[in-house]
């Protein structure tokens, strides 16, 4: 049972990548809009003060906003081709038509009951215009809602066939005829019960408010101690997106979630300061210089005669973190071997955004340093206050190095570097790093030039990967998220961890039932798609 559970919550979590890795890019350009409309930057650059890119920088931002107060169908469609088996592109189009059936038959319902309030009423009656439609405000909620349903039933519906006449309401039709009931009732039951679990949330919500600096360390905490189980995502989602990460008026408009209030406020002139709830979203601060820290003292703590393969193998790593934020190649170089470590690493980024907090800063830092730059520098340092961001986060660098070089030396932890004589350390050298590059692998280095140009070759890595997972027939599915290639095995008993680390380059293997995650950092994609094609399967890289 509890790997059932397990199982559907990491299939979840990959299926809220859909729209939460898009999200951001809406952000980022709603920031590169402002670049053009903002007036102090007008001020110092009088040549951008012309029609041409004022207006452009006004239909930039404008275009983009109203991608944050629609979050409901887009986490819909998202989650439900996320968590779709097969045919994602008709689960999608599902979706888009139960979320309007939703919309307009909550809507008949509630006027048929006398609920719905006067158009000029609607600020704090619990109600809101959802795509011209006046229904209760259900938020994101609705859209991961309905995106569940949807793949439960396109899952379980779409290979049904009819013979003669019906064909054609098989596949894809036959989910649509299904679904339309289920969606009524869904939409009638909520018009019950979702003010009493809006009460919940709003009550939850003023818990961690009230909470405050503590609330903020636990929430920075667990979106790290989370990492091994992939369940990170469910952690800081439901702070961005929901009236958990806060509640503002922005520009006439109520929004909810942290990331939503900054992307108005981004593009809203009138705001001088960003809201205190930018907070939620400022997991950058461990990525861009705590795990940096972490790796200096990781490097001198090696041994003398390691520390030339461990440089190799961190550099990249602590380039990957600092840019883009991606920080599993990190942490899973200790997150086993010295468990303490992360756990300790864990903390300190809890600590460090009670830091940020306290110390009034309003930078928007989720990732890396580009991200950091995009967003913070267009709006100036009165309205993010982002030097405070930098200072503390060097002080947290200095903070994580002495106290990881501390506890190595201290505890003799066999960190990267460190392992006991006669063990292997098996890292890139700087050459065979960018040889892989050149060679645009997807992970470690070609056992040979003839891998290197021949994916199907019985010294690919993806043979490799394939013999370290134990064969063709113990691979049952293969997926991949953001860093990790997702896997479901007959059994996982066959893995060869020490295979899949020497040979391939993961940063880290993580067993829970059938389900495996190989890390691999950013080349994912690529891993997959060659892993794929040596086995002859076909599959959506999302």
């Amino acid at each position: 049972m509890k790997e059932k559970v397990m199982d559907a919550m990491q299939k979840f979590s990959k299926a809220m990548f859909v729209p939460v890795l898009i999200l951001p890019i809406a952000g980022i350009l709603i920031a590169v809009g402002n670049v053009f409309t903002n007036v102090r930057l007008l001020e110092q650059f009088p040549f951008l003060d012309n029609p041409i890119t004022t207006g452009f920088g006004s239909i930039l931002s404008a275009s983009l906003l109203p991608i944050l107060t629609n979050l409901g169908i887009i986490f819909c469609v998202g989650i439900a081709l996320g968590l779709a088996n097969k045919k994602k592109a008709e689960a999608g189009f599902t979706a888009l038509l139960g979320y309007f059936v939703f919309l307009n038959a909550m809507n008949k319902f509630m006027e048929l009951r006398g609920m719905l309030v006067p158009a000029d009423a609607l600020q704090g009656s619990g109600q809101a215009i959802v795509l011209g439609i006046q229904v209760l405000d259900m938020g994101v909620f609705l859209g991961i809602i309905l995106g569940i349903v949807v793949a439960l039933i396109h899952n379980r519906f779409i290979d049904t066939t009819f013979n003669n006449a019906f064909q054609v309401y098989g596949g894809a039709r036959f989910v649509f005829i299904v679904l339309i009931p289920v969606v009524v009732l869904l939409a009638i039951v909520f018009t019950f019960i979702w003010p009493v679990i809006q009460t919940g949330i709003d009550g939850l919500g003023g818990i961690i408010q009230q909470t405050g600096n503590f609330g903020i360390f636990l929430y920075g905490m667990l979106e790290r101690l989370l990492i091994p189980t992939g369940l990170h995502h469910l952690i800081y989602t439901p702070f961005l997106y929901t009236s958990l990460g806060g509640v503002a008026e922005v520009g006439g408009q109520v929004f909810e979630g942290a990331r939503n209030i900054y992307f108005a406020e981004i593009a809203d002139p009138a705001v001088r300061v960003l809201s205190q709830s930018v907070i939620w979203d400022a997991r950058g601060i461990s990525k861009m210089f705590g795990l940096i820290g972490a790796c200096l003292a990781m490097y001198q703590t090696a041994k003398p005669e390691n520390k030339v393969k461990v440089k190799a193998i961190l550099i990249p790593a602590v380039v990957t973190s600092f840019i883009a934020g991606v920080t599993e190649p990190i942490e899973f170089s200790f997150m086993f071997v010295a468990p303490v470590l992360f756990v300790i690493h864990s903390a300190l980024s809890g600590l460090s955004m009670v830091a940020l907090n306290l110390f009034g800063s309003r930078a928007i830092g989720p990732n890396g340093f580009i991200d950091f730059l995009l967003y913070n520098l267009p709006l100036g340092i009165e309205k993010t206050r982002w030097p405070v961001y930098l200072i503390v986060g060097v002080v947290f660098f200095f903070l994580y190095y002495f106290l990881f070089r501390f506890l190595i030396t201290k505890l003799n932890l066999k960190t990267v570097g460190r392992e006991e004589d006669g063990t292997e350390t098996k890292l890139y050298s700087k050459k065979e790093y960018k040889e892989k590059q050149l060679a645009g692998a997807g992970v470690g280095v070609m056992a040979s030039d003839q891998a290197a140009t021949n994916p199907t070759s019985e010294t690919s890595i993806s043979a490799i990967i394939t013999k370290a997972l134990g064969g063709d027939d113990n691979i049952k599915t293969i997926d991949n998220c953001y860093t990790r290639l997702r896997l479901k095995l007959k059994d996982p008993e066959l893995v060869d961890e020490a295979l899949l680390k020497d040979e391939t380059q993961a940063k880290g293997v993580i067993k829970n039932g059938e389900n495996v995650h190989v890390v691999y950092g950013l080349t994912v994609p690529k891993v997959r798609e060659e892993l794929e094609n040596y086995l002859g399967r076909e599959g959506e890289i999302e």
